[in-house]
């Protein structure tokens, strides 16, 4: 008789939004040998079938011989969490993280357990994805006020990071900020931070400083918080951004 095991750790693993590391180290064994069992290279141990179950609270009859992908297939907990989160007809729910909970996160931002005790809510208008919503402090954004929402997607991989473009960056000394990134051309170890607001002035953080990444797909502020923004407010940031670029150019030089 097949066994499901390998495309049920796969499936459970991004119903939780864990990467093969994150899952790897719980289940206390190396990548490598998770993505072995997850590709049907391999069947997995028993002590790591019976440590899954534990976490997704599933039966081992469930686990091996059940497609759990499948709508009603997978026990009571598939078919709360698909309700709750893989229902085709709406998006998952996002976790949302406020200000107030901003130094919990960083300290258990790994940490499955902490995230499903934050609040979430629903954004039909998103594609599918993995989805995680920062309140923003301060005043570096501006335009964007301090007290908005910003809706990030993860980003796995530094190479997709696109120049110019806002994320939510989360760094072990940095906490969370929420920034445009430049990457480096000479320097591939780090990357530049860069404000909307030019009172602010950029700044490099090391990539090996930077924990999570999330690329903001949409910001929801205040109506009465939102910047009432002139032409002058507005030709004066040109000339600033003009100036910063002569300089630049000049340092190149």
């Amino acid at each position: 008789m097949s066994s499901y095991a390998g495309k049920n750790l796969r499936y459970l693993r991004k119903l939780r939004g864990w990467t093969q590391d994150q899952f790897a180290n719980k289940l206390l064994i190396k990548r490598s040998l998770l993505g072995a069992y997850e590709e049907e290279r391999a069947e997995p141990r028993l002590d790591v079938l019976e440590q899954i179950a534990k976490i997704f609270k599933l039966s081992l009859d469930d686990l091996l011989l059940k497609d759990l992908s499948i709508p009603n297939g997978g026990g009571s907990y598939i078919d709360r969490r698909r309700a709750m989160k893989l229902s085709a007809d709406t998006n998952s729910e996002i976790p949302f993280v406020p200000i107030k909970a901003a130094a919990g996160y960083l300290a258990g931002y790994g940490d499955p357990e902490f995230v499903e005790e934050l609040n979430s809510f629903t954004l039909p208008m998103l594609a599918p994805g993995d989805y995680r919503d920062f309140e923003i402090t301060g005043d570096s954004m501006l335009p964007t006020p301090s007290g908005s929402i910003v809706v990030g997607e993860r980003v796995e991989n530094i190479d997709d990071v696109k120049n110019h473009n806002p994320y939510i960056v989360v760094s072990k000394n940095g906490g969370i900020v929420f920034k445009r990134i430049q990457r480096n051309n000479r320097n591939k170890e780090s990357i530049t931070l860069v404000s909307d607001n030019t009172l602010f002035e950029p700044y490099p953080i090391s990539l090996a400083e930077v924990v999570e990444l999330w690329s903001a797909k949409m910001i929801m502020t205040k109506v009465a918080s939102q910047q009432r923004w002139d032409v002058d407010q507005l030709a004066g940031m040109v000339s600033s951004l003009q100036d910063q670029v002569a300089s630049l150019r000049k340092k190149v030089k």
